[in-house]
Formats: C-alpha cells, structure tokens, sequence
C-alpha cells in the first residue's frame, strides 16, 4: 500500500499475482475490499483519498475460503497497514481575504490568531486594509457573524481551498474518540 500515482483518484488497485495462484473471483474481491475500506478510513471514519494498492500473492483454501473472506481480509489488512504507516488525520486550509477597515484591523487580526490561522500578507490602502491567511475550515464556520461583529458590520471576506494539512494532535485525538464513541461532548 501506498499513495496512488499522480493523476488517480481513489483506489488504484494493481494485480501482479502471477500464474493464476488467485481466482478472478478472489481478486475482484480483494479490490471490492480495498474500495470500501477507503470510505471508512483508518482512523476516525474519514475517507482516504488516494491510495495504491498492489497485490503480489495470495492462497486459498479450497473447502474454506471464498469471496466474503477475501473482502474481509482486504478491510483488515487495510486498517493494518493504515496504523502502522502512522496515519494521520488530514483537514482541509483555506486560503482567507479579508478586507477591513484600518481601526478593526487589531480586533479581526487577534481572531484570526485564535483560530490557528497562518498570516501570510496585510496590504495597507487608503482606509482599508486586505489580510491575508491560511485558516483551517474548521475554525471558520460561523466566521461572518463574528467578522461583522468585529468590524462593526465593515468588513467582508472570501476564502477558497489553499491545501490539507494534518490536524495538530490535539485536536485529533478528540475527534478520534469522539468518532469512536469515546468522548461525549
């Protein structure tokens, strides 16, 4: 297992078993397996998004084994290989403009901080000054309301995806127990 190439979305599912030691059937299963798995993902239920698997080798038995088994085993080896490759839990960043006017820019900047942002960029102009941030999605729910409140209803912002970055460990693990059954908040 590992990331799929460049360009594949999903599972990339490549089959080298040679000289027929695995039955179509068993194959189709073990792909069958792979795909959804990827939906519940490793850790706390999250999708993977990309992810290569090759299949080298295999066995069966031929009173015991059938297509369910393959499935299974594929789920499991999975969850194995996930944890032991160190998974983490991945969020999405955005990519954060916000125009405000000069006497708000210390109350909105000092929001902004508290929400795990990245400053990346205060253009100044006459009046007015456009931030620019990375902040995580997560952190931005409800934002316009706190932003208006800030700014006294002055100023305005606009965000688009920027990148995914792992989520501070933190964070993770209550999201992880929670997804687990773990925390009740």
């Amino acid at each position: 297992m590992g990331p799929a190439d460049d360009g594949v979305q999903g599972l990339q599912f490549v089959n080298e078993v040679k000289g027929g030691v695995l039955s179509a059937e068993f194959i189709q299963a073990t792909e069958r397996g792979f795909k959804g798995a990827l939906s519940n993902g490793v850790l706390a239920g999250f999708p993977v998004e990309n992810l290569k698997v090759t299949l080298t080798d295999g066995s069966f038995h031929p009173v015991d084994s059938d297509a369910l088994s393959f499935e299974s085993a594929a789920h499991i080896a999975f969850k194995e290989a996930g944890l032991k490759a160190g998974a983490v839990l991945m969020e999405p960043i955005m990519r954060v403009e916000i125009h405000c006017p000069d006497e708000y820019i210390g109350d909105v900047t000092g929001d902004l901080n508290k929400k795990r942002s990245i400053l990346r960029e205060v253009i100044a102009s006459i009046g007015f000054q456009t931030i620019k941030a990375d902040v995580p999605l997560a952190e931005m729910f409800g934002y316009i309301t706190q932003l208006r409140s800030l700014s006294s209803g002055r100023a305005n912002f606009n965000m688009e995806l920027s990148h995914y970055a792992p989520v501070p460990e933190a964070i993770a693990d209550v999201v992880i127990k929670k997804a687990k059954g773990l925390l009740f908040i």
